[in-house]
């Protein structure tokens, strides 16, 4: 059962309009996930970028004559676990996110395969160190809230960089090693093909209101 604010609304849907919404929009995510890349790497001349501007321009007033008045959020809960498509990092209709698809094993054990392209550079050729902060942050939760569907926030973060982390394909894991009282003790890593180039551990803390429900 997932875990929400008092008087929150999340409706749970089917897998099949899951998937129908995913495919209205999952694409268009992707398209401008595309678009942030091409928009770093160009070299076009002035007049083809003031041209692809104004088309830009045009398609985002379509989009927003329909948009929701607030963030997405957790909007829907599909198999007893939240789609969380705003988020950040694993979002599917955030252009923002990578967007990690992550794996959860037993005993608070998750992992993800992904790639991290320009829109994440911080160094030359190196993902900026903020970034992998916000990835294990979120890994460290999902494995600290058994993905989601319970309350348990960051209290605390350390993130150790060992070597700098290269742009492309990566792999980061985490897993719970301790419990105590409201509070949920993660660690994890990232590491590229030569072995791991961060480390995080966190706290991750239910807050109060949740707090009724486990007593």
């Amino acid at each position: 059962m997932v875990q929400f604010r008092p008087g929150s609304n999340v409706p749970t849907i089917s897998t099949d309009e899951s998937a129908r919404l995913l495919e209205r929009y999952g694409p268009l995510a992707q398209a401008v996930r595309e678009l942030i890349d091409a928009t770093i790497r160009t070299q076009t001349d002035d007049t083809t970028a003031r041209e692809v501007t104004a088309q830009l321009r045009e398609l985002t007033e379509r989009l927003q004559a329909d948009t929701l008045s607030d963030s997405p959020g957790m909007r829907y809960v599909v198999d007893g676990r939240p789609l969380a498509w705003g988020n950040a990092v694993i979002g599917l209709r955030n252009p923002i996110a990578p967007p990690l698809v992550i794996e959860h094993g037993e005993n608070g054990h998750c992992w993800t395969d992904f790639h991290l392209g320009a829109a994440y550079e911080g160094p030359p050729s190196l993902v900026h160190g903020g970034v992998s902060a916000l990835v294990l942050d979120h890994l460290l939760g999902e494995a600290a809230s058994d993905g989601l569907t319970k309350a348990l926030y960051t209290g605390t973060i350390t993130v150790k960089y060992l070597r700098g982390t290269p742009l492309g394909p990566l792999h980061a894991e985490a897993s719970i090693y301790r419990k105590e009282g409201f509070k949920t003790y993660a660690r994890g890593h990232i590491s590229d093909a030569s072995g791991v180039t961060v480390e995080a551990d966190g706290v991750f803390i239910m807050p109060s209101w949740a707090r009724d429900a486990v007593e």
